[in-house]
Formats: C-alpha cells, sequence, structure tokens
C-alpha cells in the first residue's frame, strides 16, 4: 500500500524520518487478520440471513429485515419494469448463486462443517430451479416471480456461466452425494447440448421482446473464457470425447478485432471492449479461467490461462482501495420501491428496446437511490476486484496486497447494506488462506 502525505510538510516530515518513523493515518493502520475473519463472518451470517430467499436464490437487495418486494408473474410477462428484470431485487440469481458457490465450496474444503454442506446444497438446488424454468430448451432464469415459477423473460451470458461454474465447483468440492452428482451431470448436459444447438445463443422465453439475448461465441473477456470454460468442464464431468474436441478447436479459433484467438483472449486478461465505470462483472470470466487453469493438464495452455489470471489481478488490485472512501456516517437514501421505475415502461419488441427502457429507468434509478451507486461502487468493486486478486495463482502478487484486501473486508458493516453484492467477501477470505491443494 502506497503512502499519501496531505500536505507537504508531512510528505517532508516522512522524508525525514525514512518513513518509517511516522505513525500511520488511521486509514493506514492494517486491520488485524483476526479483525478481517470475524467481519467476513458477519457478511456471511448476513447473506443467510436477508439474501438467500425461500427458493435457495441470492437475491440483489431487500431490507435490514430480508423484506423485499417480488415481482409478480403478470409483471414478468409483461416486461415490467423491462424484459430483463434489471433492477428488481431478483436481477441475478443465477449468477450470484453460481458465484457464490465458490465462496461456500471454499469454505468447506478449509473447515469441512457440514452446515456448510447444507448451504451449498441449497445454493445447488436453486440453480437447478433457474434451469427448469421457462419454455425454452437452454434457457436460465434470473430469478422467480410470486407464483414461484415464472422468471424475467431475458436471461445473459453473464447468468448462464456462472450457472455452469457454480454447479462445476460444487461437484469439483467432491460434496455432491453419487445420486446427487448424477442429477446435476444430467441438467449440465442437458442445457450445454441446448446451447450447442444455437450456437451458443442464449435462448429467451416465449414472452420476451426477442429470441436470443447475447452469445458465448463473442471473441471478447466476455465471451471467450466463458465457452471454454463450460466445454472443458463438461469434458471433466461427462468424459464425453465430444466436448473435448469442442474445446480444442474453441480455443484455437481466431476472431473479433483484433483477430486473436480464444486462448490468447484469456492470456491477455481482464480487457473489455468498451470502458466500464465497474469492472465488477470481469469475475464471471476471471472464475472461469481460474477454473480452465485448475483442470489443463497442457502446459503451454495451462500457461496462458496462468498468465490471463495475473494480468487481470494486476489490474483489478488498483480498485481495491476504494473501500477507503466508504463513510459509513454518511447514509444517502436507498429506493426499495422498484416498481416506480413502471411509470417509465414502454412496450419492448426487440433487445435494443429492452436496453433502452432499461437505461432510462436507470437514469432515474441513480437520481432516486444515491445509496445505490454509494454501495456498487465502494463496496461491490472493492470486493470483487479483491476477489479477481486472490484468484491468481500467484502467492506473491497476492501477498503484496493482502493488507489492503484485509482492510477491505474488515471496514464494511454489513448489516447496513442493501445490496447482497458483498458475499464475495467470503470467498476473497478462504482464497486468501493457505491453499487445501497445488490446484485448488
Amino acid at each position: 500500500m502506497h503512502l499519501r502525505p496531505k500536505s507537504l510538510s508531512a510528505f517532508l516530515l516522512l522524508a525525514a524520518a525514512g518513513f518509517a518513523q511516522v505513525s500511520p493515518s488511521p486509514r493506514q493502520i492494517p486491520v488485524p487478520v483476526s479483525a478481517a475473519e470475524a467481519n467476513m463472518e458477519n457478511a456471511h451470517r448476513e447473506i443467510w440471513r436477508r439474501f438467500v430467499d425461500e427458493h435457495g436464490i441470492l437475491i440483489d437487495f431487500s431490507d435490514t429485515n430480508g423484506a423485499f418486494a417480488r415481482p409478480t408473474a403478470e409483471e414478468f410477462r409483461q416486461n415490467k419494469p423491462n424484459a430483463l428484470g434489471w433492477w428488481t431485487p431478483t436481477e441475478n440469481g443465477s449468477m450470484f448463486n453460481g458465484l457464490y458457490l465458490d465462496g461456500i465450496c471454499q469454505r468447506w474444503l478449509h473447515r469441512r462443517e457440514e452446515a456448510d454442506r447444507v448451504k451449498a446444497r441449497k445454493l445447488v438446488q436453486g440453480l437447478l430451479l433457474l434451469a427448469s424454468v421457462g419454455d425454452t430448451p437452454g434457457f436460465i432464469g434470473r430469478g422467480l416471480a410470486t407464483d414461484g415459477k415464472t422468471p424475467p423473460s431475458m436471461g445473459s451470458n453473464d447468468q448462464t456461466s456462472p450457472w455452469f461454474y457454480g454447479l462445476w465447483r460444487y461437484l469439483d468440492s467432491g460434496m455432491a452425494a453419487p445420486d446427487e452428482r448424477q442429477r446435476i451431470v444430467s441438467k449440465m448436459v442437458e442445457v450445454a447440448d441446448s446451447l450447442l444447438a444455437t450456437e451458443w445463443r442464449l435462448p429467451t422465453t416465449s414472452y420476451a421482446p426477442a429470441r436470443y439475448r447475447n452469445s458465448f461465441g463473442i471473441f471478447t473477456w466476455e465471451g471467450a473464457p466463458r465457452l471454454l470454460f463450460i466445454l472443458k468442464a463438461m469434458h471433466q464431468v461427462t468424459r464425453d470425447a465430444k466436448w473435448d474436441r469442442l474445446y480444442q478447436d474453441a480455443a484455437r479459433e481466431v476472431g473479433g478485432e483484433p483477430r486473436r484467438s480464444r486462448l490468447q483472449i484469456c492470456a491477455d486478461g481482464m480487457r473489455f471492449d468498451k470502458p466500464k465505470q465497474y469492472r465488477w462483472t470481469g469475475v464471471t470470466s476471471t472464475v472461469d479461467v481460474r477454473a480452465l487453469w485448475e483442470m489443463e493438464t497442457d502446459p503451454a495452455m495451462r500457461a496462458a490461462y496462468e498468465q490471463g489470471l495475473i494480468a487481470s489481478a494486476r489490474s483489478a488490485a488498483a480498485d481495491i482501495s476504494r473501500w477507503h472512501q466508504l463513510d459509513h456516517q454518511d447514509l444517502k437514501p436507498f429506493l426499495h420501491d422498484w416498481r416506480s421505475l413502471n411509470q417509465l415502461w414502454k412496450p419492448q419488441h426487440t433487445e435494443q428496446d429492452a436496453l433502452d427502457v432499461s437505461q432510462t429507468q436507470l437514469n432515474e434509478l441513480v437520481r432516486l437511490s444515491p445509496r445505490r451507486d454509494q454501495e456498487l461502487g465502494l463496496v461491490r468493486e472493492p470486493l470483487w476486484m479483491a476477489w479477481i486478486v486472490t484468484l491468481a495463482p500467484d502467492p506473491a502478487l497476492v501477498d503484496r496486497h493482502r493488507t489492503e484486501i484485509l482492510g477491505a473486508l474488515g471496514h464494511y458493516q454489513y448489516d447496513r447494506l442493501h445490496y447482497s453484492q458483498f458475499f464475495p467477501a467470503e470467498a476473497v477470505w478462504f482464497r486468501l488462506q493457505k491453499p487445501t491443494s497445488r490446484s485448488r
């Protein structure tokens, strides 16, 4: 962590003392490891107290008692507040469940406590449920309406990729019983075969304004690692040679601008086609590269994945320090009544219509709910970037940022946060510990 004196006199004092004899400011005092661990446990309790719903699905936000306004089936079928289900508490169920399983599985691998196995299984059941709703083969729902079976009409690749990742991570942990493993693999095969038939386009429901919503086939950071992971994972869990053939071909296929192979895109690490205010979605591809690094036995391909993980970690590390900016006394208003955005609803006949309606609503949401950007920018972003750092298979690189990461873990008052996006605190903490094996 770099010391940043606030004045010239402070700088001269530090220089005269050789930076060693001057007491650090409160923001520079390292958080004790025990305090960071205790606060990580606070995060764990809050997730399970407020944010895992009755279906075993991790929601986006709630009040301090765990209450939230769940959309109705009629609203979702009318594509309200928008066809993507964005800005509701049920926006990211498949993404969050799949990613949160990284932390829960790491937790179980380190502690081997039955309570953690039970929680992991609950999240898995939520993922399987989200793959059973909708009316189109290969569709993965984001969440559920009040009837417990109607999802928002459109998913995406960053919802479906974590669906595969969470199930794979659970299977790889060894927690699944034989019959449970068989059910999970069967569902993974069903979904993967359906996506293969669509040429990796993501199907929507019959009441969506478009037949598909984006694709795994794109030659970008948000496509290449996700497709390669799914193919490699499917080969690992089924031992069906077709998945390995598809994986090898896809890894070497070239496309995009500039033209690169998917393997090279993975090796280049987290890069986005367009600049982003927040890069948290980069985790969805980074965990896939980590899984590819764990599964791969070819030295050259494994080295490419390792290169990508290190490049991603170096890029992400710069944003961990955002946690310093969160003032616990600065409690800005938070909008729980997402239905107020329905006043901006319009019929949607294409995917672009849905995106346009969503953007108009977001502009209003930012105005009405300033606490939203405060939490997403100063809580979610530091923790998700810290997670990317801990995924790097380079202990020295991770250690360079350990103090800053522990500071973030120990800083937040999780019971006062509205959004659940602090859930990576567990994955971050357990990945900071001594690895459970050489690969994991």
